[in-house]
């Protein structure tokens, strides 16, 4: 951060730190401010100074945070924030739903007239298609289940399975990934002693509890739910490609299984729970010859290469 910025503009970047990320520590505090720890503090103690209460508590759960009741600076929008929101919103919501628009009606309201206008205009005439594999999860069980992740409290989560059947597990949440437009909950399940991903649209009831957990150490959520969703599915599945691993690798997404090098050829092997689309849309999209060793996903190869076949074949 420039050394030319004044003391007042950092503190009211430390307020803006607290407010979005409670719980930040001095350590941490100090990296986003581009200053050292002692600094860190110093801001702090002028935010307190200027009547914003700032409480801070030791141990893995402590850091600083705001105080109950503290009155903080309206949010201002730039025109190209307020139209990305806009953006956001409807690409995420495109059939609509009522609690959301009203909720961006309000936003579009407060803002400045000149960025309202544009904001206001995107609104009215854009429009999306919606994303068919989406499935929007219940607002206010997402709402607890990001709770009880910030909080690091473990959870029992009522659960539909696809079936149909329900059932309570018990599971430290780690991080809530949204992927084309599904949103999964990461975590451990206490039920399993494994590492788990399930639906939040799919969960019915989310109960926190209070025993306390750590998520593991470098967790990179995206990647660990890449990662999972390519194991553990009902039909295994393996592939050999007639080409190196390093050819294939950037057509294969981690959600397909694990690639693995054979001389000069490369074998994946992973599971699925949908042999058709793991053939007409995974498989399908790379372009190297391929053979699928036994499994329904080979039937589902040789489903689509006949039907594709017949495309071409003249009456």
């Amino acid at each position: 951060m420039p050394s030319e910025i004044s003391p007042t503009a950092r503190a009211l970047r430390a307020l803006e730190v607290l407010q979005t990320r409670p719980g930040t520590t001095a350590n941490e505090l100090a990296d986003r401010l581009g200053v050292t720890e002692r600094a860190a503090r110093r801001y702090v103690e002028i935010l307190r100074e200027a009547g914003i209460p700032v409480t801070s508590a030791r141990g893995p759960h402590g850091g600083y945070r705001l105080g109950r009741g503290t009155r903080l600076p309206p949010v201002s929008f730039t025109q190209t924030e307020a139209l990305g929101l806009v953006m956001a919103v409807l690409d995420g919501h495109p059939d609509g739903d009522d609690l959301v628009d009203t909720a961006l009606g309000k936003v579009i309201r407060a803002l400045p007239e000149d960025v309202g206008r544009q904001a206001a205009a995107l609104r009215e005439h854009a429009s999306a298609a919606p994303d068919r594999f989406a499935a929007r999860p219940d607002t206010a069980v997402t709402s607890d289940l990001v709770a009880a992740i910030a909080a690091r409290r473990r959870v029992l989560v009522t659960y539909r399975g696809e079936s149909g059947s329900e059932w309570v597990a018990e599971v430290d949440p780690w991080a809530v990934v949204v992927r084309y437009g599904r949103w999964y909950l990461l975590c451990h399940s206490h039920r399993a002693g494994a590492v788990r991903t399930y639906r939040v649209d799919r969960m019915l009831a989310v109960e926190q509890s209070d025993r306390g957990f750590e998520p593991p150490d470098g967790l990179d959520p995206v990647t660990a739910l890449e990662e999972h969703l390519g194991t553990g599915w009902q039909f295994t599945t393996r592939v050999v490609f007639d080409a190196p691993l390093a050819d294939v690798a950037p057509w294969v997404g981690a959600q397909m299984g694990r690639l693995e090098a054979a001389g000069d050829r490369c074998v994946l092997v992973g599971s699925t729970r949908n042999p058709q689309m793991y053939a007409q849309e995974w498989l399908a999209s790379v372009p190297f010859g391929f053979r699928v060793e036994g499994g329904p996903a080979r039937e589902a190869v040789g489903a689509l290469a006949e039907r594709l076949a017949a495309a071409v074949t003249e009456a």
